[in-house]
């Protein structure tokens, strides 16, 4: 196993490896993407939206079976002050009693999860997709060790890697008929290889403790985050609950897929910064100075990127969708019009989680899912009676009123006033705005056109109209970004 001291962070550097974690982290992440999506494009024009539907319903139960498979515990593992060999085997002991028991539950389970949906088929894919959470120690804790170095470029080499067999598995179903199959199958071959390359490059080999006596603390943590888990669980997987009890598997694989195609920057890119930031974040909870500026920094220049994207993604919904998707899924672009819409609140919201659990407040992360687990359901319990239209705008309600209550509760702890954040999403909002009525404007007035030109013109003219908005209106924001891609020390006074 990969020398724990190597997990000491040296403060002499300390920037200068936050950088490179996040080079390495988000850079793999970016690849691993690009590989994804181009055999996506390629798996969702031969499979059917029913597929996509059926699958939903099985990742309802995946992830709710999944808060419960012991990353909070890794979680207490990264925090910690030092870390010993001991710890790292008693929490593979732990990792493999939680997972394995989490698999012959959901093997148990299969059949009533079909009977719920009316769907037979659910329980077999269950059946099958139990086994990814044996693979789950083997990924989670040599990720302990990546985290604790900030040293991602072992692990930039897995996740491509990963990438590449998952993508070339999946392609490989559809062109061979598979159907739902291929959406189980490819994760399923992707997770394992994961755990393999993990345990390989950090030289993983050692054996579990089951003596669990001295665990308490690292238990504690992890049951704290657990309950925070099953909220956050609750509110993000309540839509396709309760949807695809009320919709059928047509319209629920419509409105997954258009999430799912909103969710991309969301839970592709903003993932991998939060892991780099978990353990940033934990060095700087004794100087809550430091730490408000650099979150506010932070969330100032995802915006940034978040704000037009969507706002964008928003008004050309429909030849967006046509060119990726094909023509059989264009029931989805009002879907992805109203998500995306709500999508920056949302990039904002899930920033905070990080911090306070840094800083050892998992309990404000607690009560900010709460909100979210009593306020989401009962938005969809009111909007699927409107049908799918009425699920996708009860989604982006329930978003905003969450965006605004996490602000009221957790800008306090890290040191910033809520009122403050208007600095933080003006200058984004402001130049976003005026780039999307105009792209809006300009789709009106476009003759008909071949979809891709279509999308291209309107995509170029989004571009240079929101650079030359955020020059004008947001000069000082623009400085600080190409600051930190040139690798400069940015102005205390930008930082707010």
């Amino acid at each position: 196993m990969q020398d724990l001291s190597d997990a000491r962070i040296d403060d002499s550097n300390f920037g200068g490896r936050i950088r490179s974690a996040v080079f390495w982290r988000s850079g793999s992440q970016i690849i691993s993407q690009v590989v994804s999506w181009t055999c996506t494009l390629i798996v969702v024009r031969l499979l059917d939206p029913a597929d996509y539907g059926l699958f939903a319903m099985t990742q309802v139960v995946l992830n709710f079976m999944s808060f419960m498979n012991g990353y909070g515990l890794v979680s207490a593992l990264v925090q910690a002050p030092s870390l010993e060999a001991k710890q790292v085997r008693q929490a593979f002991g732990l990792m493999l009693v939680l997972n394995l028991g989490l698999a012959l539950a959901q093997l148990t389970l299969a059949g009533v999860a079909a009977d719920y949906y009316g769907q037979p088929m659910v329980a077999d894919l269950l059946r099958v997709q139990a086994l990814i959470y044996l693979s789950t120690p083997f990924i989670s804790l040599p990720e302990v060790l990546i985290g604790r170095s900030l040293d991602f470029r072992r692990s930039a080499i897995v996740n491509i890697v990963t990438a590449l067999i998952a993508a070339l598995t999946a392609l490989t179903g559809a062109l061979l008929g598979w159907g739902v199959w291929t959406l189980v199958i490819a994760p399923l071959v992707g997770f394992w290889a994961k755990a393999a390359g993990n345990v390989i490059v950090t030289r993983f080999f050692i054996w579990p403790s089951f003596d669990f006596r001295g665990t308490g603390q690292m238990i504690a943590f992890g049951m704290a985050l657990l309950g925070s888990q099953l909220l956050i669980m609750i509110q993000s997987q309540s839509d396709i609950l309760i949807g695809g009890r009320f919709l059928g598997a047509h319209e629920l694989g419509l409105y997954a897929e258009a999430l799912f195609l909103t969710q991309i920057f969301m839970s592709r890119f903003i993932p991998p910064l939060n892991e780099v930031a978990f353990p940033a974040y934990a060095r700087m909870q004794s100087d809550k100075v430091l730490l408000g500026r650099s979150f506010r920094r932070a969330a100032r220049l995802i915006l940034l990127i978040a704000c037009p994207l969507y706002l964008g993604m928003a008004v050309v919904a429909a030849p967006l969708v046509e060119l990726l998707f094909g023509s059989k899924w264009l029931g989805m672009a009002p879907l992805v019009s109203i998500l995306a819409l709500s999508m920056p609140c949302y990039a904002l919201q899930v920033l905070f989680s990080p911090a306070l659990n840094a800083i050892g407040l998992p309990r404000l992360t607690a009560t900010i899912s709460a909100i979210g687990a009593l306020l989401m359901p009962v938005s969809f319990l009111i909007g699927v009676r409107m049908g799918v239209m009425g699920l996708a705008v009860a989604w982006g309600a329930g978003i905003l009123l969450l965006t605004l209550a996490t602000i009221r509760i957790a800008a306090p702890a890290i040191g910033l006033r809520p009122a403050s954040f208007a600095g933080v999403i003006l200058p984004s909002l402001c130049a976003s705005l005026p780039m999307a009525l105009a792209v809006h404007v300009l789709g009106l007035m476009l003759p008909p056109l071949p979809v891709a030109a279509r999308l291209g013109l309107l995509v170029s003219a989004g571009v240079i109209i929101y650079g030359v908005s955020l020059f004008i209106c947001a000069r000082e924001t623009l400085d600080e970004l190409l600051a930190m891609l040139r690798g400069r020390p940015l102005p205390l006074k930008t930082a707010g």
